[in-house]
This record gives structure tokens, C-alpha cells and sequence, in this order.
């Protein structure tokens, strides 16, 4: 019953926060800011999560080099969203850490475990470049608009719930599991479960007025949330693989009773950045 009270506490805090990060920017220019220090701050965590699972103590001057690269990557492309004088062509910026960061691997004198630094580069690759890809979801021409990032955060949690009922009720018993070596709990009859619900909120949020989905055609809205939904599955798949590799159940603990915030953003960073692409590709959001 603690337990029970501690997670459902923690996780009313979780999605107060979100919700504040992704609306604020709506309501009161400076609200942007606080976008932008919410996903900073969720950037931070989930790379120092995945470095810790990875490489446990070393390397801890490159890996900083890492994530404050991370943070500058994310950085330039917000101010280059944000604001209109910023020139597009800014964004070759972002790269620069990178470069920093190889040159730092040639100064590292103990070489003895250089073959980490391949992590090092996943860090940036799997987490610090699609939650970049965040600021071309919440910014057109130069204005903030959370809404689109909040409806694509509600089919992941969406379809999570839909998985967790389906999975637990008649997946443990009937039908074979989706991924057995790798996370054995989860089953077919989960993902179709979520599928399901995912497909249905997507179309439910068509119908919503105030909501982004409501100018999509009832096509692009099934559409999103197929994406979202197998996206989301694949990027939970990848963490889990993570985890397993690294012998671990939670990538951390800072939020009680829930894991760590990598744990929290698995799906989001597969599934979030294919949405993205899908809606600019046919002209759903542009920047």
C-alpha cells in the first residue's frame, strides 16, 4: 500500500510537470522556457542513466563532454525554432560538441578501455538527437505550440495502459510473447491491446476541437497512431535490451516507485521523432 501511494504520488507529480512544460508555452511567452528547461533537464538525466548503465565510473570527463554537448545540440535547435532572426543555417552549431568529442578521445591516456567510447557516441545518437527533434514538434514559424507534443505523449501513454491491461489480463495466459529474450512479460495480445487503444485515442482526439488532431484528416490520425504505437513498442524493446545486457530492472530511481527517466522516455524517443517526420513530410506541422 506504500509503495502504491508513493508511485501514484510521484507519478501526479510527473504529469503536472509534463503538462506544465508542454502548456505554459501556450499561454505566456516566457512559458517556452520553461519547455525548454524541463527537456533539458530530461536530456541530462537520461544520458548520465545510459553512460551509468554502460560505463559505470569511467570515463566521466568525456562523458561530461558528452552531455553538455547534448545540452548545446538541444539548445541551438530551440533558439533556432524559437526565434525568427535565428538563421536556420545555425543549426550546423549543434554539431560542433561532437567534434569536440573526438578530439577529447585522442587526450584520454588510459586507452585501456577505449572500445567504451562507442557508448559514449550511442549516448548522443539514441538520446541527445531525437529529443532534439522535440523542437520541431512544438515550434511553427518561430511560435510555440505544445499541443502537438502533448496529443503524441497521450497515445504513448495510451497505448502503454491499453499494453499493460491487455498484457496482464489475457496475455499471461493466452497466446505466444512478442519478444521473449528480451522482455519476457510482454505479449502479442498486449501489443495488439495498445494498438487498439492507440488507434482509438488517436480518433477520439480527431473529434476534440481544441486538439491539433481535430484539422487532420481522420486518415493522418490513424496513421499517427499506428507510428506512435510500434515506434513506442520498438523504442520500450531497445531500453529493455539495455537493461538486460546491464543485468539491471530500472535505469534509475529518480522518480519513486516508476524507475528512472529513461524508463519513462523509452518509447517517446522511437516513436515521438517518427511522428515528427511523418506530419512534416505531409505538411501537418512545419517550421
Amino acid at each position: 500500500m506504500k509503495n502504491l501511494i508513493v508511485r501514484t504520488i510521484s507519478g501526479i507529480v510527473f504529469l503536472l510537470v509534463m503538462l506544465a512544460a508542454l502548456l505554459l508555452g501556450n499561454v505566456i511567452e516566457c512559458g517556452k522556457y520553461f519547455f525548454a528547461l524541463g527537456m533539458l533537464f530530461a536530456l541530462i538525466v537520461m544520458m548520465h542513466e545510459f553512460y551509468r548503465m554502460r560505463m559505470n565510473r569511467i570515463y566521466r570527463i568525456p562523458r561530461a563532454v558528452a552531455i553538455t554537448g547534448s545540452c548545446w545540440m538541444f539548445l541551438v535547435t530551440f533558439f533556432v525554432q524559437s526565434y525568427e532572426q535565428a538563421s536556420g543555417r545555425f543549426i550546423i552549431l549543434a554539431f560542433i560538441p561532437v567534434f569536440i568529442l573526438m578530439i577529447n578521445a585522442l587526450l584520454v591516456k588510459d586507452k585501456s578501455e577505449f572500445g567504451k567510447f562507442a557508448d559514449i557516441y550511442t549516448g548522443i545518437l539514441y538520446i541527445a538527437v531525437p529529443w532534439t527533434l522535440l523542437n520541431f514538434t512544438v515550434f511553427s514559424h518561430n511560435t510555440f505550440n505544445g499541443l502537438p507534443l502533448l496529443c503524441l505523449f497521450i497515445l504513448i501513454w495510451c497505448s502503454d495502459v491499453g499494453a499493460y491491461v491487455f498484457g496482464s489480463t489475457l496475455g499471461q495466459k493466452y497466446g505466444p510473447k512478442l519478444c521473449p529474450s528480451i522482455s519476457p512479460k510482454k505479449s502479442w495480445i498486449g501489443f495488439w491491446g495498445g494498438f487498439a487503444v492507440a488507434v482509438g485515442t488517436g480518433v477520439a482526439m480527431h473529434y476534440i476541437p481544441c486538439l491539433p488532431f481535430h484539422d487532420y484528416s481522420i486518415w493522418h490520425c490513424v496513421a499517427i497512431s499506428v507510428i506512435v504505437n510500434v515506434c513506442g513498442v520498438c523504442g520500450d524493446l531497445i531500453e529493455s535490451q539495455w537493461k538486460r545486457v546491464a543485468n539491471i530492472k530500472d535505469s534509475g530511481t529518480i522518480i519513486p516507485g516508476h524507475g528512472g527517466m529513461l524508463d519513462r522516455f523509452d518509447s517517446a524517443l522511437m516513436a515521438i521523432p517518427a511522428a515528427t517526420v511523418y506530419m512534416m513530410c505531409f505538411g501537418l506541422i512545419s517550421f
